[in-house]
């Protein structure tokens, strides 16, 4: 339809070509032409045909020639900041959309570079460029970066006072910067580059800079955001997977303290009672045939049942420690301290009563650091021990001045595991440090969980 319709568009044209040129002649000469003239005139049609024809063909290329002769393909400062508006998206990788952006910059402003620079630590690194930048790192030199903010769009004046390195092997060309800010947060500088024998940057341009580079200050702080989230968001998967681990680890270690709890008592409390009671029958059997063989038996029952109260004490004693719920920690380390297999010191002075779970926690964590140090700390190693609140935390170090080891080579091996499971399950933290002939100190903290008191203390 579109093929026809121009058919139909040109046969009109030529029609109408001919009947104006006619028209023509007949007004200059008065008459109708005569056959050679008509001739003429039908060769003259024809040659504005093709003319007309060859013109249609290349109107298209002809118009980019001259638009690329005179600029006037580029587009103006106004549609480059607008343009590049519309590309901004997460879709497109950061560096590839900074990248865009510069050479948008280069080949609408006719510059000999455009060049993205990113603020690191008290100082502008060179990131991206068209062509790319190989520069070297520009110090702020104590300068606030609000105030590279607040100075907006600057040129060499300002870069001779406050950034001298940013002009050096410039060579004298048309410089401006731009800060790339986001809510007065320097992110960065986006800086231009013009040769100095072409013209000076018109306000419209600098405008146009100054457009793109809020556009860059804002699509960098995305980009950190987006980092920073998705830090977080490892972080949070790493936690979690910790706390699976750990619970498992719990449940685990639960069933193997229930079930050793169980075979303590079966292998050794319930044994002792049941020989109790075949002993007192015994002695019920004697007291009428042999009163004094009854009166032995009866004295070797009290020793036996001696025997059976030190046997449960000592299982209570694993399980939780009559002492620790009686008199708190400071008591319940000194008597853990005076068993130990090296020499101890212990500093827990001043401690108020905490909950159950947080005392026992302490005190299990060192009691397990105490039995690694009896273990690998070597002889003549000295233990000192230290429980103190600090910053609404109980924090306990446990140090020695044995033989230590290498914690990244060798790792810290299940006991460590244990107290790290134990202090987690409070939103605690545990840290060891040694290395070999340097001793081992691991130091511990929660919450600090003080007890109330009860109704009358």
């Amino acid at each position: 339809m579109l093929a026809a319709a121009r058919a139909v568009l040109w046969t009109l044209a030529l029609g109408t070509v001919v009947a104006v040129s006619l028209g023509v002649l007949v007004l200059l000469f008065g008459r109708v032409p005569g056959e050679g003239e008509r001739r003429l005139l039908v060769v003259a049609v024809a040659s504005m045909a093709v003319a007309a024809v060859l013109f249609a063909a290349l109107r298209d290329r002809l118009t980019q020639a001259i638009r690329r002769v005179t600029g006037g393909d580029r587009a103006t400062p106004g549609d480059l900041a607008r343009s590049f508006s519309s590309r901004i998206s997460r879709a497109i990788p950061l560096d590839e959309l900074v990248l865009q952006a510069a050479e948008a910059l280069r080949s609408s402003l006719r510059l000999r570079s455009a060049e993205v620079w990113i603020l690191g630590e008290d100082e502008l690194r060179p990131w991206i460029g068209d062509p790319g930048v190989d520069r070297t790192t520009v110090p702020l030199g104590g300068m606030d970066p609000t105030t590279v903010v607040q100075a907006g769009v600057s040129g060499h004046g300002w870069l001779e006072v406050w950034m001298p390195q940013m002009l050096e092997g410039r060579d004298g060309s048309h410089l401006r910067l731009a800060p790339m800010a986001n809510a007065g947060e320097l992110q960065g500088v986006l800086v231009i580059e013009r040769p100095a024998e072409d013209r000076p940057f018109t306000q419209e341009e600098e405008r146009a800079v100054v457009e793109v580079a809020r556009q860059l200050g804002v699509v960098l702080h995305n980009a950190k955001l987006d980092s920073a989230l998705q830090a977080s968001l490892d972080e949070v998967r790493r936690q979690a997977a910790e706390i699976r681990a750990s619970r498992g680890r719990i449940v685990v270690a639960a069933d193997r303290a229930r079930r050793k709890i169980e075979r303590d008592l079966h292998d050794g409390a319930q044994q002792h009672i049941v020989a109790l009671a075949v002993r007192v029958k015994r002695v019920g059997q004697l007291l009428e045939r042999d009163p004094g063989q009854a009166r032995a038996a009866l004295d070797e029952i009290g020793v036996a049942i001696q025997d059976t109260l030190h046997e449960m004490r000592d299982l209570a004693h694993g399980i939780y420690p009559p002492l620790l719920a009686d008199k708190g920690l400071a008591e319940a380390l000194e008597s853990a301290a005076g068993r130990a297999t090296l020499p101890v010191t212990v500093h827990a002075q001043g401690l108020a009563r905490y909950t159950p779970e947080a005392e026992a926690t302490i005190y299990f964590c060192v009691l397990e650091t105490l039995q690694n140090a009896g273990k690998y700390a070597g002889p003549g190693a000295s233990v000192k021990v230290e429980v103190r609140e600090e910053a609404d935390s109980l924090v306990f170090m446990v140090s020695d001045d044995g033989a230590g080891f290498d914690v990244a080579a060798r790792g810290t091996g299940a006991g460590f595991t244990n107290m790290l499971d134990r202090l987690g399950a409070l939103g605690g933290t545990l840290r060891v440090e040694s290395a070999p002939s340097k001793g081992t100190r691991v130091v511990g903290a929660i919450p600090a969980l003080a007890q109330e008191p009860a109704p009358g203390d």
